[in-house]
């Protein structure tokens, strides 16, 4: 039997679930969502404010009875990460989502979901709406651009929120708590392409690297997929030397916090390499196939004569390119110690782009540890400085400190217990988070990050897990119930 989202249960969520997920709201692009929120807390005749970026906080007065408790804080980021099948038809700035029931999951039709933040929206817009839910006074926060930079987050001002206590909603494992984050900075690395006269007696060739899983790059690092970029540059690097491939244009990656999922260059072969070349490709597929047969089962590298492109890379740029990229620092550098399977330092090669007359790459650097993070990139501008780039590091945000004397981590991991007999896991998450940042502001704020379990979030596979939001709703709703005292 086929459901409708708006038919599962808890059917609040759901419901507001399916509108937000009818809005278009990539990141930078969230114009429209923003309208929506604001009107949505003026119709219920709460204190609604807009600051200058966009960020809104909504104000709900506590319940008969529970006027002395702390305030609770709320939080949630408006905006998704677009990322799309490369033969889905999508515009995320026009088209909603095409959200679907599968089974046990909510999933979308061949692009990201957008339950990375959507659901922790649409359980703030209930617990707005709800008339019959017993808490303290509560504030929603909704912050906007969480995916491109927390530009919503940075711009938060002293005296904006008034609460004691702060619970983000962007975690995607339920019966589990966060209490600390890693930071993150940019890396911004550009070339000046400089072209040469197209060289007679070449064969352009269109090289395409698709079907890879991607993933979040600081949640899916640590799993061993593939990087287009890097499958893709290790082939251009192979066909320079065996063939003398002179490279034109390149382009893998939207997304710098998304692992890239396809990857794609416009080349020249000599004519008299041709049949090398084919058979070099075929060698090579079966190579990185049977490298990445476990974690990208689906990974195809296709090639096919194209149109003659309009230039052509110089050769000593096209050298120190390939080489750079092929040694670029990508995946785990070091893992934490003391805490099983957390990953404490990485680099995701997000973008490699030739636009115009620069050749773009951007890298998204994480660390729990300050110092390995400003390590990292030092390695990151020695590389690319060498090679003749000009290196720029922007968008740095802090990590989130774990206190393990949080009043609310231990009244919330009380709560679980009573509802499922049994010990909440409290952990600290290898992503970004916006309350290192928001901490940085309200420093007395007590903060925890929850939510339900959701799967493969910056990528066309995401989904959560419906049973998991009710587990989710109901912790929420009594956790309400046992906010302390001021």
């Amino acid at each position: 039997m086929n459901r409708k989202i708006e038919e599962l249960i808890p059917a609040g969520i759901w419901r507001n679930f399916k509108n937000v997920t009818q809005i278009p709201r990539p990141s930078k692009k969230e114009a429209r969502i923003i309208k929506f929120i604001t009107k949505f807390g003026e119709n219920l005749g709460l204190e609604t404010h807009r600051d200058a970026v966009g960020n809104i906080v909504i104000r709900k007065p506590a319940t008969p009875g529970m006027e002395n408790r702390k305030g609770v804080i709320f939080q949630a980021h408006l905006d998704m990460v677009p990322q799309k099948n490369s033969d889905k038809q999508h515009d995320f700035e026009k088209d909603p989502i095409d959200a679907y029931v599968d089974g046990e999951w909510v999933k979308a039709n061949g692009t990201t979901l957008g339950a990375d933040n959507g659901i922790g929206v649409a359980a703030m817009l209930s617990v707005l709406e709800s008339s019959d839910l017993v808490h303290g006074p509560v504030e929603a926060l909704f912050t906007i651009d969480e995916e491109t930079g927390m530009t919503g987050a940075f711009a938060l001002q002293t005296g904006q929120l008034k609460g004691d206590i702060l619970l983000n909603l962007d975690s995607e494992d339920e019966g589990e708590l966060y209490i600390g984050c890693a930071g993150g900075l940019d890396a911004n690395i550009e070339f000046d392409y400089a072209a040469q006269e197209m060289p007679a007696g070449h064969i352009p060739y269109l090289i395409k690297v698709s079907g890879l899983k991607g993933g979040h790059s600081g949640l899916d690092i640590n799993l061993g997929r593939g990087n287009s970029n890097l499958v893709l540059v290790r082939l251009l690097r192979k066909s320079e030397q065996a063939v003398g491939l002179r490279l034109c244009e390149f382009e893998g990656g939207n997304m710098r916090n998304a692992i890239p999922r396809e990857a794609h260059a416009v080349v020249l072969i000599p004519v008299t390499k041709k049949n090398e070349f084919i058979g070099l490709v075929a060698e090579y597929r079966q190579i990185i196939g049977k490298e990445l047969a476990v974690t990208e089962p689906d990974l195809k590298i296709e090639m096919t004569e194209t149109a003659n492109p309009d230039r052509v890379m110089h050769p000593d740029l096209q050298k120190r390119l390939i080489a750079s990229i092929f040694s670029c620092p990508n995946g785990v550098i070091r893992m934490t110690d003391g805490i099983p399977d957390l990953v404490e330092t990485s680099t995701n090669l997000s973008i490699v782009k030739t636009s115009g007359d620069k050749v773009q790459i951007s890298c998204l650097l994480r660390s729990s540890v300050d110092s390995a993070k400003e390590n990292l990139a030092e390695v990151m501008k020695s590389l690319f400085e060498m090679a003749g780039a000009s290196t720029s590091f922007t968008g740095s945000y802090p990590g989130w400190k774990p206190n393990m004397d949080s009043a609310i981590m231990k009244t919330m991991d009380d709560v679980y217990r009573k509802m499922h007999n049994k010990k909440m896991e409290i952990k600290a998450v290898h992503a970004g988070l916006e309350c290192g940042i928001i901490g940085g502001v309200y420093p007395n704020l007590d903060m925890v990050s929850f939510g339900p379990t959701i799967r493969h979030p910056h990528s066309p596979d995401e989904k959560v897990n419906i049973d998991s939001v009710q587990k989710f709703w109901d912790f929420l709703v009594e956790t309400l119930k046992y906010i302390p005292v001021k």
